[in-house]
């Protein structure tokens, strides 16, 4: 028996884990509460895509008629390859095969769909010499076709790091939700399901914890639940994370709570100590919470009642990963961008240079919220000491600081213990594109192991950004940006369109200084999303104020 069990509900990410449950792991240890992890999507991703899996779903699918589509009808022609292929390509992408590359690259290999139609010159993408990452690109278009299959006949909800997240994306209503939740369970619910019954089986945990980040894991998260009610009616159900965080603040909808007993907000820590404390011993004379929803007598409360404080960034422990398959995530290229791959391609440690924003006056993002409001950094030697255990741990030497942005002076300090201790690691995290970083910074940050740093470039109008409050001018952002390339740093820019009172012409003018930003070299990797409006930024708090 376990006293927790932390779920990461179908799906996050393929070629890593999301740190949440390890980050949890990490701290419960240190209280001496017994727990084990779960990542549910990568499991599911195996089972599926395998050639027992692959079968299976292939005699679903011409079984239920669902073969209507030229491209579905050709991939049923190819079934004997996609089954036959399947198991290899898998194994290459976690690192396995490297040599299968040759076959992947020389063509006659690989199945190949509609997603190979509008395939890119991979020569001129990845050069004559780059050929394991040209064979991964063209193993994720393979496992791009096997995903359009999916979709058009077994489910239509799903998507390699989503599942249903348009039902997640509707937070102001859980009809629709629960609506769905109400139906018989999907292929992939069922699979999912097969891979928990294993594990609640073996543990019979006191309490679940299902880890919601996106609105994409939200449906698999309340499926997770419904299961476990339904068959393990002792076991609690919490759920966290950065979904509740951010959409369930005021939540008053007493139906959650057929599927989840607690719902906890902002840093978990706290949180799940005081909810074990209760689990254990629910009849003491007063019972303590902290940011913890539940439902009493039919109404959704709202509990608060510990005076203590969160814990420090000091005291929160190193991220535990044991458990988790880490051999078994599989590393992906979805576009020739060697920046944009970060993302996608290679196991990363993650961790955080400091709790919150240094900087917090964004008027776009949720500075009213715990997670970027309370700004706590982490002392550089102490986060050294946390890589160390991680390599030690996980045997990867490669680290993602998931930093809201990280601050430049404990970079800088990270960098020299990192080159104190003669480390050789690999790092990349998200910034604010500040003028301290000088050439000398940006050239101490690269010999410490730094590769890429991801910012805001934003809307890239200095009228703009100075309504935005970021901090930055277009200007300093070339200076930094040609710092860090010529440094040997890829840079990635977050841009932004549709900003309130931004004209067209406005909006002309950013494309127009991003595509000098790339002719000169000096930006390598971009991505424009559209402007939302979040209920906790300045914008949402006082819409009148921007217009």
């Amino acid at each position: 028996m376990k006293d927790v069990l932390l779920i990461t509900p179908p799906f996050t990410q393929l070629n890593t884990p999301y740190p949440a449950t390890a980050y949890l792991k990490g701290f419960l240890r240190t209280k001496g509460i017994d727990v084990f992890q779960m990542d549910l999507g990568i499991e599911v991703i195996l089972k599926l895509f395998s050639s027992s899996g692959l079968d299976a779903l292939f005699d679903v699918a011409i079984d239920e008629g669902n073969i209507t589509s030229e491209n579905s009808e050709r991939i049923v022609l190819l079934r004997e390859e996609y089954v036959r292929t399947i198991d290899s390509v898998m194994r290459f992408l976690q690192g396995k095969q490297h040599t299968l590359a040759r076959q992947i690259c020389s063509g006659g290999f690989l199945p190949q769909a509609q997603r190979f139609n509008d395939i890119e010159e991979t020569e001129w993408a990845f050069g004559m010499m780059g050929m394991q990452d040209q064979a991964r690109y063209m193993a994720t278009l393979y496992l791009g076709d096997l995903s359009d299959f999916i979709i058009e006949c077994i489910d239509e909800h799903f998507g390699f790091s989503r599942y249903a997240e348009r039902l997640g994306r509707s937070a102001n209503s859980f009809d629709e939700l629960h609506e769905h939740l109400q139906q018989e369970c999907g292929y992939i619910d069922r699979i999912a399901l097969d891979l928990l019954r294993v594990q609640m089986e073996r543990w019979t945990p006191k309490l679940v914890c299902l880890s919601v980040p996106f609105p994409g894991n939200l449906f698999g998260a309340f499926r997770c639940a419904q299961w476990i009610k339904a068959h393990f009616p002792d076991s609690q159900i919490a759920m966290g994370g950065g979904f509740p965080n951010t959409e369930l603040r005021s939540l008053k909808e007493p139906r959650v709570f057929d599927y989840v007993d607690f719902v906890t907000l902002d840093d978990g820590e706290l949180p799940l100590e005081l909810l074990l404390s209760y689990i254990s011993n629910p009849s003491a004379d007063e019972r303590v919470f902290k940011r913890t929803f539940l439902r009493e007598d039919g109404e959704v409360l709202y509990e608060n009642t510990s005076t203590r404080s969160d814990y420090n960034q000091s005291d929160v422990g190193t991220p535990d990963y044991s458990d988790l398959l880490l051999d078994q995530y599989i590393s992906v290229i979805q576009m020739p961008n060697p920046m944009h791959s970060l993302w996608s391609d290679g196991r990363w440690n993650k961790l955080t240079m400091a709790h919150g924003c240094y900087w917090g006056k964004c008027t776009f993002c949720d500075v009213s919220l715990d997670y970027i409001k309370r700004y706590e950094p982490v002392r550089a030697k102490l986060l050294v000491d946390r890589m160390e255990e991680l390599i030690e741990q996980t045997g990867e030497t490669g680290f993602h600081f998931v930093d809201e942005a990280a601050p430049p002076a404990l970079m800088r300090d990270v960098a020299l213990e990192i080159l104190r201790r003669q480390l050789v690691v690999t790092w990349w995290t998200n910034v604010r594109f500040e003028k301290t970083f000088t050439k000398a910074l940006c050239l101490l940050l690269k010999a410490s192991g730094c590769v890429a740093v991801s910012g805001g470039l934003e809307v890239a109008s200095n009228r703009l950004l100075k309504l935005i409050n970021k901090g930055i001018s277009v200007e300093q952002v070339a200076l930094v940006t040609r710092n860090l390339t010529e440094a040997g740093i890829m840079v990635h820019a977050y841009l932004m369109y549709g900003y309130p009172t931004q004209t067209e012409q406005e909006t002309i003018d950013s494309l127009e200084m991003t595509r000098q930003l790339f002719a000169l070299g000096i930006l390598q990797s971009g991505f424009w999303h559209q402007f939302a409006l979040t209920a906790h930024s300045p914008i949402g708090l006082d819409p009148d104020a921007f217009g």
